[in-house]
């Protein structure tokens, strides 16, 4: 078996990168890498069978020189175990550091999750309740409205989210919905909350796409990742006239060179848990699916996905990352010297934390505004946050990867600056 990629290590050197660019100094290099605070918890919990579990979770708050933290809870047992699951919330945090400066939010990075896969495992409900308030217990001391706001991530819900928020509510005696985002509506949630990164993401798209001239309607589209993200992609890309070839779930990948009608795909994977088997499609393997032909790939799954062989490979014109951290360093110096276009992550699958952070300000203000001016106020940010890059990595002749870190640590070096160190 192939050694694990290390996510933290990779995170990393795209913030080194970045300062390489900038002129930043070795001292300050280090206060923008290391996280602020990690905290590992130990989670006792009493499953439906009477024994008692061990589980541990973990809250990264890398940076907050810009606003509160803010980022996702996981659910999930990476292969690497529970010390690769820490360095990779440190990663996920610090990437989030980063994302929430592209999109101009007055927010900080921070990621936490708790090592468990409960589709794996096929927890109850009242179990994954139990694992859920604990580790809200566990962590309540560090989060807040004003200093970390959690939200939903890998294998969490708006359910899990309520839970937390009913948690943090009852253990500070108030009603505290802006404490966590990601909520049911009828719990404080935002409208347009569901379609948020997808929509997001072909947002960035379909700048992206005028950007080298190309067209959406009659693009072939593959999708790694039929979830959330990927199916949002999926649907808003069809409406826009492109063709969705092929998609994967973590049971497999499918294949239609014909094109496949979205609809019917997210039916079939409602009632059989996954797109493999689908009528009038093949399986592929994940290597094939990431190396066939098309106009735009859209790695919307997990880390560490494109590396060096799978770059030198690929057959399209545009990356679009809605997942995090999909292409490893030394793949985006092959996909920049293939003129490939890449999304970077912090700028494609910003639109997620653009609106929680919507929520969380009319949380705080106890005002709601509808769906179509939250997307509208959504378009706006995305639209000038990716030509904001566009504009740096032409200029100064780099990845929109890098471009995308230098106009992300530039603006959290501002900050930092501008408060100075105290005490």
């Amino acid at each position: 078996m192939a050694p694990l990629l290390d996510p933290w290590k990779n995170a990393t050197q795209q913030l080194y990168d970045a300062c390489d660019l900038l002129g930043i100094s070795k001292e300050l290099r280090q206060y923008l890498e290391q996280p602020n605070k990690v905290l590992k918890v130990k989670l006792p919990v009493k499953m439906d069978d009477g024994n008692i579990r061990i589980f541990t979770g973990f809250r990264s708050q890398h940076n907050n020189d810009r606003g509160p933290y803010k980022g996702g809870i996981r659910f999930f047992d990476p292969d690497g175990g529970v010390e690769y699951m820490e360095r990779e919330v440190m990663a996920l945090s610090a990437w989030m550091t980063w994302k929430c400066a592209i999109i101009d939010v007055p927010f900080g990075g921070a990621k936490g999750g708790v090592f468990v896969n409960p589709k794996k495992e096929k927890l109850s409900a009242g179990e994954m309740e139990r694992i859920t308030r604990r580790f809200a217990y566990a962590i309540s001391e560090i989060i807040g409205p004003k200093k970390d706001i959690p939200a939903p991530d890998v294998y969490t819900t708006s359910t899990e989210m309520t839970q937390i928020m009913d948690t943090f509510s009852k253990l500070h005696g108030t009603y505290e919905p802006s404490v966590i985002t990601g909520k049911p509506i009828n719990q404080g949630g935002s409208l347009a909350r569901d379609v948020a990164t997808g929509l997001g993401c072909v947002y960035c798209i379909r700048e992206a796409v005028k950007s080298i001239k190309m067209k959406i309607s009659g693009a072939c589209i593959i999708i790694q990742g039929f979830g959330n993200a990927g199916i949002f992609v999926a649907e808003y890309l069809e409406k826009m006239g492109a063709k969705i070839i092929a998609v994967s779930d973590s049971k497999g990948a499918v294949i239609n060179k014909s094109g496949f009608d979205i609809k019917k795909l997210i039916e079939y994977k409602q009632k059989n848990k996954s797109v493999v088997g689908f009528s009038k499609s093949n399986k592929i393997t994940n290597h094939e699916l990431l190396t066939t032909k098309c106009d735009i790939l859209v790695p919307a799954a997990l880390e560490n996905q494109i590396d060096s062989h799978i770059a030198s490979n690929v057959k399209c014109k545009i990356i679009a990352e809605a997942a995090n951290g999909p292409t490893l360093p030394d793949a985006d110096e092959i996909l920049h010297n293939r003129k490939i276009t890449t999304i970077p992550d912090i700028l494609a699958n910003s639109g997620g934390v653009y609106i929680s952070y919507l929520e969380w300000v009319q949380n705080n203000i106890g005002y709601y505004w509808s769906k179509e001016e939250i997307i509208s106020k959504m378009e706006k940010k995305i639209i000038q946050s990716f030509h904001e890059v566009l504009t740096i990595s032409k200029k100064n002749k780099v990845d929109m990867r890098k471009a995308a870190m230098m106009v992300a640590v530039n603006k959290v070096v501002d900050a930092f600056q501008t408060k100075g160190i105290w005490p």
